[in-house]
């Protein structure tokens, strides 16, 4: 059975088939103990999937990864703000202040991690949707109205590829600027005194500077996302 699943179900997927919903609903709901065929066979098995074209999917995507910039930006820049609040500490209890500034560069970790898993997830909706693209062309007899579709898949790989390196090249920029706050951060908790106070003051023009070449990075992705958004949604 676990063979014939694994045959069947990327047909119907492509297909969107209602019966498909039936097969998962009913792996899901028998504990017969059958499970669905593996990832790198059935690549981002997900409900959407079910009943979106993948055009659809591809944006809502990009939309999730869009967002989820969005609120790192703000996260980071609340981290920032904790930190500066550190360096004027003047007083009173070090080791809350240290809580404080654990917890933001924790959620800010947490947020550079979703943006990783967002941008998986576009990546997976844009190979399906190409891959299910090509196949069509040579559907095509009209070679004049073929060559227009080439050319309009070969913009939308083009833009997909640009937009999935500016997300990718983001996500790289975030690991140095967290490895950074968390070196502080480390610093305070073993060093709960005036001297640490003092050496995190020393490091603020590099943390800030750090974080704002991040954001406005950050920013030129997500406005690349939603020009893309457009693009995408102008071609439906």
């Amino acid at each position: 059975m676990q063979r014939i699943l694994t045959i069947l179900l990327p047909i119907l997927m492509k297909k969107r088939s209602w019966l498909l919903i039936a097969v998962v609903g009913w792996l899901a709901l028998s504990g017969n103990g059958l499970s669905l065929p593996s990832g790198s066979l059935l690549p981002d098995l997900s409900i959407d999937r079910l009943w979106k074209e993948p055009r659809d999917i591809l944006v809502d995507r990009v939309e999730d990864a869009r967002d989820a910039q969005q609120e790192t930006i703000e996260q980071f820049q609340t981290a920032m703000e904790k930190f500066k609040a550190v360096t004027g500490f003047d007083g009173g209890d070090l080791e809350a202040q240290y809580e404080k500034l654990n917890a933001a560069y924790e959620h800010s970790a947490a947020r550079a991690t979703e943006i990783g898993t967002r941008i998986d997830k576009v990546t997976s909706a844009a190979n399906t949707l190409l891959d299910e693209w090509r196949a069509e062309l040579k559907d095509y007899h009209d070679p004049k109205l073929r060559a227009i579709a080439e050319r309009q898949f070969d913009d939308t790989r083009l833009r997909a590829e640009r937009l999935i390196g500016a997300m990718r090249a983001v996500e790289q920029r975030t690991e140095p600027v967290l490895a950074l706050f968390r070196d502080q951060v480390l610093y305070l908790k073993h060093n709960l005194n005036a001297r640490a106070i003092s050496s995190l003051d020393a490091e603020r023009g590099r943390v800030q500077q750090n974080v704002d070449v991040l954001i406005r990075d950050m920013q030129a992705a997500i406005d690349e996302a939603n020009a893309f958004i457009e693009t995408l949604k102008i071609a439906s």
